[in-house]
């Protein structure tokens, strides 16, 4: 790092700090940038310098975009009466890529978690429980929502992550949304064992999820 000229060596440090990034794979990723033409990098530069200016928050289900309600939201073949919570837009886009959801989406942006001081009013919470209110008071009122109507709200899918957070966070969610009295059905993303698994190598909660979300077959 010391013998590198000054410019390439703090665009290096900066990207060391990126999650996963050690100096190795920086001082690559540098070398990488300074032999891309100059109309590339200049449009990259000027990409990362719009990131924060040009990157929203969808005002419906808090999804990055940027305009005012995200595309989502905005599409007619999207189930509206179906919310996903997730705790992040990267939960998001894996619903995404792989096609198997047609509902829509309410991100946190995090999870509860008391051992790093992150209660329910540092997330995106107060606004859900506001936009299920919005839907379902009074019950199977049409609404207009993101410019469109919907028969009220039938459903809420607590997608957020199954480890110890995770769980609290969808816990307080479903006792919120009882205490309210919201009538609507309160889902929660199955457990089990992943296709290819062993059973001699799975852990007891696994197993024991699996047990008690068993199918017919």
């Amino acid at each position: 790092m010391v013998n590198l000229p000054s410019n390439l060596k703090q665009i290096s440090l900066f990207l060391e700090r990126l999650p996963g990034i050690g100096e190795k794979t920086a001082n690559r990723l540098a070398f990488y940038l300074l032999r891309l033409p100059e109309v590339d990098l200049k449009e990259f530069a000027k990409a990362i310098a719009d990131l924060k200016s040009k990157t929203k928050l969808c005002r419906h289900c808090y999804n990055f975009t940027e305009t005012e309600v995200c595309n989502i939201c905005t599409d007619d073949r999207r189930d509206q009466s179906i919310i996903a919570v997730v705790e992040s837009v990267l939960d998001l886009l894996a619903f995404e890529q792989g096609g198997i959801y047609n509902g829509v989406y309410h991100v946190l942006h995090g999870r509860i978690d008391p051992l790093n001081n992150i209660g329910p009013d540092d997330i995106y919470l107060t606004q859900l429980i506001e936009r299920i209110r919005e839907l379902t008071n009074p019950p199977n009122f049409t609404k207009v929502s993101a410019g469109k109507r919907i028969n009220g709200l039938k459903e809420i899918i607590l997608a957020t992550n199954p480890d110890m957070e995770g769980e609290a966070t969808a816990m307080y969610i479903k006792n919120q949304l009882k205490i309210l009295n919201f009538r609507l059905k309160i889902t929660r993303l199955g457990y089990g064992l992943p296709i290819g698994a062993n059973l001699e190598y799975a852990d007891y909660m696994t197993l024991k999820k699996s047990i008690e979300n068993r199918n017919g077959y």
